[in-house]
């Protein structure tokens, strides 16, 4: 859909106009100029009145061959903590182009002009500064957010300060991110760091060198600075990937550097792939006091394993879910996919019944995303996904069904490329919510990543202004191949320390 659009009064925000129409159309181009062959005409006229503080919009939408025009006007009045006119400007953009752009497609937008990936982290910034009630009037009325989304919304964020009352005061501590680069095999959806094991990737020893090595040198920064742990986190790739031996060294080497390592609040460790869960591996875990496990199945559908690559059986899954449990893991998440190719209800029904025999404590329900530079999106045209009402059905039967279970929403997240414009949902049942995964998304302290593909988050502190603060967020990440990890790694971890230092050094002084 080529959209030749007209600004008029305003200059900028092609970044967050090009983000709501993509919610409506799969390719987008917008062009600045007259052209012959645009699809559609967008005029949008901008104005504010300084004296009355107030931004308001009107947008016209047309065909360049003629035809129905629609229509949209909206003025948005800033309040006294109101941040800056070019928020409130941002906000009129976002409303009129929803409203013509629902109007010509007939497509509903459940997040409304919502396009970010942490929408919980506006909810707790917009409950600092109004009550509870008023933010939910502010998602219905300025950010079209519809009524399920905006009390899942609400729900998660008063979830989040209940699990973690301290959510708020945690920039004095850290949280570790260990990433693992090896799996059995990459999975078709799958873009994170993930090289067969087997491979020439670079060797698992040299790479696990390096991390012992990059533990080693965070963990005297940690010691110098007197920062405490909150939670480590280790991911991947799939980290029981590696021997259990291995596993053991690099506990071995954390719990004699880190400090204050029996105050860490949650040790998680990704057991992902059922085909990589051995009983000696359990026995590490136990052995190290590991709090949470992921055992993910993604789907109980044996064709669908099949199609995306996961090389592990149905049968598998539930016998090492088995196994944990008969070991004494008494915390075990489990991922599951809505949208996987050739699934739909029946395939979805199917796995939640399964999953109603297991029970996880936690539930991370994730909708499926084309994402980028993923085998399924390379080749889009080989599998075959549910259209965007089924979606929409499924989303509904997960959470009604969670509910049913006694799961309960604690954390959120949205993707590019999301099907049908959804989200991702963790489900736990009381008192089983990851302090990581809350942590990880809401971006409330520094995450340092250490491993292979490893991104670490560094918060700088608050600068405030008349119109409220900003934080300054730094991504450091480290080399996503092992084999440039195994080469560059030092070179990274000084350039990471530095980083810390800068941004630990500023909070020192306020």
């Amino acid at each position: 859909m080529k959209i030749y659009l007209e600004r008029d009064g305003f200059e900028g925000y092609s970044t967050d106009m090009f983000h709501i129409c993509k919610l409506f159309f799969e390719e987008v181009e917008l062009i600045y100029e007259p052209s012959d062959d645009a699809n559609l005409h967008m005029k949008i006229t901008i104005r504010t009145d300084e004296s009355a503080r107030l931004a308001y919009g009107d947008i016209r939408l047309s065909s360049p061959a003629g035809g129905e025009v629609y229509t949209s006007r909206y003025e948005k009045k800033l309040g006294a903590r109101e941040e800056t006119y070019k928020r409130a400007i941002k906000r009129v953009i976002g409303f009129c182009m929803l409203h013509v752009l629902r109007d010509y497609t007939g497509l509903e937008q459940a997040w409304g002009t919502l396009t970010g990936v942490r929408p919980t982290k506006l909810m707790h910034n917009m409950m600092m500064k109004n009550s509870l009630e008023d933010c939910v009037q502010m998602l219905r009325d300025e950010y079209l957010v519809t009524e399920p989304k905006v009390q899942l919304l609400a729900g998660i964020a008063e979830r989040q300060l209940k699990v973690i009352p301290d959510l708020f005061r945690l920039d004095r501590e850290v949280s570790i991110y260990i990433g693992i680069p090896f799996c059995p095999t990459k999975c078709a959806y799958c873009t994170f760091p993930a090289y067969d094991i087997r491979g020439n990737n670079g060797s698992v020893e040299a790479f696990l060198e390096g991390l012992h090595d990059e533990i080693r040198i965070t963990g005297q920064w940690l010691r110098e600075t007197d920062l405490k742990i909150t939670t480590i986190y280790w991911g991947g790739g799939t980290p029981t990937s590696i021997t259990a031996e291995q596993m053991d060294a690099l506990f071995v080497t954390m719990s004699e550097t880190f400090p204050h390592w029996d105050e860490v609040r949650e040790l998680t460790v990704e057991a992902g792939r059922p085909d990589t869960i051995t009983e000696d591996k359990i026995e590490v875990m136990k052995k190290w006091n590991v709090d949470r496990i992921s055992i993910n199945p993604q789907s109980f559908t044996q064709a669908t394993l099949d199609a995306i690559g996961r090389h592990h059986t149905v049968t598998e899954t539930l016998d090492k879910f088995k196994l944990a449990r008969q070991m004494g893991m008494n915390n075990i998440n489990m991922d599951l996919i809505i949208g996987l190719p050739n699934e739909g209800m029946i395939e979805l029904q199917k796995t939640l019944d399964q999953t109603e025999q297991l029970l996880p404590e936690s539930l991370t329900v994730h909708t499926l995303s084309f994402k980028r530079a993923s085998r399924m999106t390379k080749n889009k045209e080989d599998y075959e996904v549910a259209e965007r009402d089924e979606i929409e059905e499924m989303i509904r039967t997960t959470a009604e069904w969670t509910e049913q279970q006694g799961y309960v929403p604690y954390y959120m997240y949205r993707q590019k490329n999301i099907l049908g414009n959804q989200e991702n949902v963790g489900y736990a049942l009381e008192g089983y919510e990851s302090l990581y995964n809350i942590l990880m998304m809401e971006e409330r302290q520094t995450i340092i990543g250490l491993g292979c593909g490893a991104v670490s988050k560094i918060l700088f502190p608050k600068v405030e202004h008349e119109d409220g603060y900003e934080q300054r967020i730094e991504r450091f990440p480290n080399p996503k191949e092992p084999a440039l990890y195994n080469q560059a790694y030092k070179e990274y971890v000084v350039k990471k320390i530095k980083l810390l230092d800068e941004a630990y050094k500023e909070a020192a002084l306020k």
